[in-house]
């Protein structure tokens, strides 16, 4: 089974990130997409996070209705900071029958080089990139991703989590049902 791991905090999981999802899923068939839950990235600030659970739960809400769609807590049992090499080994062990992918934005490819083992990455998993307009894929990458276009739409977790604290409404920008959770739950506000 192939299997893109989508990895990301997901603080919240907004319409953008389906879209992606539903797109790279049209294009790579006979697949599956695995929303990984980061609890800690490496490159990001720990105290700008909503609990781990909670936005797990919000992936869970978002993504209900999607057979071919999957929420991953695995990252939440292994060492951190999260790295995507021990990641995708531990889960190469566990679903040895599983061809492993990697979904990132094109301004992650950007610092590929930065990341633990990226040559292993690079050489073991298909990387596919979805780049966002101004993304440039750098030379030595050209060769070695595929590239995923999806519309383009600017919205991202940080936009949304400012609309809540300015009592803004995120209607359209969330599903429904992850609407309703933040605002019975009071988060980020």
């Amino acid at each position: 089974m192939n299997t893109i791991l989508y990895f990301g905090s997901f603080n919240p999981i907004h319409i953008g990130h389906l879209i992606i999802a539903q797109q790279t899923l049209d294009i790579k068939k006979n697949s599956e997409l695995w929303f990984v839950v980061s609890p800690q990235n490496p490159f990001k600030k720990q105290d700008s996070l909503l609990a781990e659970r909670d936005r797990l739960h919000l992936v869970n809400l978002a993504i209900e209705e999607q057979s071919n769609m999957k929420s991953s807590d695995i990252e939440f049992y292994l060492k951190r900071p999260s790295y995507t090499i021990d990641t995708l080994t531990h889960l190469s062990e566990k679903y040895p029958k599983r061809k492993f992918s990697i979904l990132m934005g094109g301004d992650n490819l950007v610092h590929l080089h930065k990341w633990k083992n990226a040559d292993i990455l690079i050489r073991d998993y298909p990387i596919l990139v979805y780049p966002r307009p101004g993304d440039e894929i750098p030379e030595d990458y050209k060769n070695v991703v595929q590239i995923i276009q999806a519309p383009f739409l600017e919205i991202s977790a940080t936009y949304i989590r400012k609309k809540i604290k300015d009592s803004g409404s995120i209607k359209y920008l969330v599903r429904d049902n992850v609407k309703d959770y933040i605002e019975e739950m009071g988060f980020y506000t």
